[in-house]
């Protein structure tokens, strides 16, 4: 018997799909409704949001030390968008690492730092180690954001850029990104169009 008919697809799940829409969403307010981009020595929110297959991300993450999610303010991302904006508004601006999103939607408590991919993951034709993928603009955070998207149990990645408030999703170790004067297309009243 083939169990990949028995294997649900995350990865085009319409119910996925809309958690991921509802997390871009959030970053790219976060990125509009910041008014400081162009002042020096000023940093805006950064954020990056991992969507994950499965119960654990102990096999390939780290622990990010004090730095968690308030999950009695917001445990659900499409449950209550306003409060998940709101707990990552103060998120992004306060702490570091990677917020797991599990594909229900529930927010793991635990910030994370992603591990490199291992040769196994390298060998899987998903990544080209001569050749990964990264572009100019990327700095660390969305680097492993691209490694990271490629892993089997990782549907999607999305960062906010803190440096200039790009947003960006990565999937199976591919991208879309736009840039902050670009974000909410002809509703973004933003005076750098």
């Amino acid at each position: 018997m083939d169990d990949s008919s028995l294997r649900i697809a995350y990865e085009t799940h319409d119910g996925v799909r809309e958690l991921v829409d509802c997390l871009a969403h959030a970053l790219e307010s976060l990125s509009i409704d910041f008014d400081r981009w162009d002042e020096q020595y000023v940093k805006g929110p950064g954020m990056y949001v991992a969507v994950v297959i499965g119960p654990s991300v102990a096999d390939f993450a780290y622990p990010m030390g004090d730095n968690t999610w308030p999950t009695d303010r917001c445990h659900d991302v499409c449950l209550d968008l306003d409060a998940f904006y709101e707990t990552a508004r103060e998120v992004a601006r306060t702490r570091d690492g990677a917020v797991v999103v599990s594909v229900d939607g529930v927010v793991q408590e635990q910030l994370v730092r992603f591990t490199d991919l291992g040769p196994d993951e390298l060998e899987s034709g998903k990544a080209d180690p001569d050749d990964p993928g990264y572009e100019d603009w990327m700095g660390s955070r969305h680097m492993s954001a691209l490694d990271t998207s490629r892993r089997p149990n990782v549907v999607s990645t999305l960062t906010l850029s803190e440096e200039t408030g790009r947003v960006t999703r990565f999937e199976d170790g591919s991208f879309v990104t736009t840039e902050r004067g670009d974000l909410g297309g002809e509703w973004n009243v933003d005076d750098t169009h």
